[in-house]
């Protein structure tokens, strides 16, 4: 896609995001918040420029190389019975993700784990790898034991990537991300999400004082919990059980209109 032939959504978010104030990655990693609280909204990218307007003053966003909007690429690890999912599926409260994850524009690679316990939190452990590795290097596949305690066996079951913003609030302990243009593939297969917007909201626990917060709350959007790999799981997979993202699903559908 040429610049001629790009949304008008996303010129109208680019003019907006180039009216913040800049942090660079470096000091923004001060604000890193591997343990924390996240949040999930989900709105329609044709209006995410008039939430922007309302944040200028409040939050700076990430710049690399000039860059305001980053490319991400991910690809995701499960069992071959998709035991990571099924957690997910089943309720289950001490969940694991394990992924890596491109930042592209940064051209730096980390294998990640997010552990999400009872009370909602989410711990984040990463290493840096040189590139994205199928088969997992000894170093990697000892940080997964070390990390969750046990020797999954694990294959590549996702490709997803994506447009990303990165806000950092100016005074408060807390960042957000907004994940545009959503894509997964697996298998030759791909489900596009162009108009979905996922925000993110990381905090060391839910405020409701945040003006991010606020803001979405002016514009009528709640909280709304997701995972946007099951939901990738589910458009690609269509053999497993999904009864309770059904609703979910729905919801996205009617959002991404």
């Amino acid at each position: 896609m040429n610049v001629s032939e790009e949304p008008i959504a996303h010129k109208e978010i680019a003019s907006e995001i180039h009216k913040f104030k800049s942090i660079s990655l470096e000091k923004m990693n001060a604000v890193s918040l591997m343990k924390r609280t996240d949040t999930k909204y989900l709105i329609n990218v044709k209006f995410l420029a008039p939430i922007l307007d309302d944040l200028q003053k409040e939050y700076q966003v990430l710049e690399v190389d000039t860059r305001r909007i980053m490319n991400y690429s991910s690809v995701y690890f499960d069992t071959p019975k998709f035991k990571f999912y099924f957690d997910h599926h089943n309720g289950k409260v001490n969940r694991t993700k394990i992924r890596q994850r491109k930042y592209v524009d940064s051209d730096l690679t980390f294998l990640e784990i997010k552990q999400k316990n009872g009370k909602g939190e989410t711990n984040k452990s990463r290493i840096q790898i040189p590139n994205f590795e199928l088969d997992f290097s000894t170093t990697s596949k000892e940080f997964i034991s070390e990390t969750t305690g046990y020797a999954f066996d694990l294959q590549p079951s996702l490709w997803n990537n994506f447009k990303r913003i990165t806000l950092v609030n100016l005074k408060d302990n807390e960042r957000a991300t907004i994940d545009i243009d959503l894509t997964y593939s697996m298998n030759e297969e791909e489900k596009r999400y162009e108009n979905l917007v996922v925000v993110e909201v990381k905090q060391q626990r839910f405020d409701r004082k945040s003006m991010l917060v606020k803001t979405l709350k002016k514009y009528r959007y709640n909280p709304y919990s997701i995972s946007k790999y099951c939901i990738g799981i589910v458009n690609l997979y269509q053999d497993l059980k999904y009864n309770i993202f059904k609703k979910k699903l729905l919801k996205i559908t009617k959002i991404s209109l």
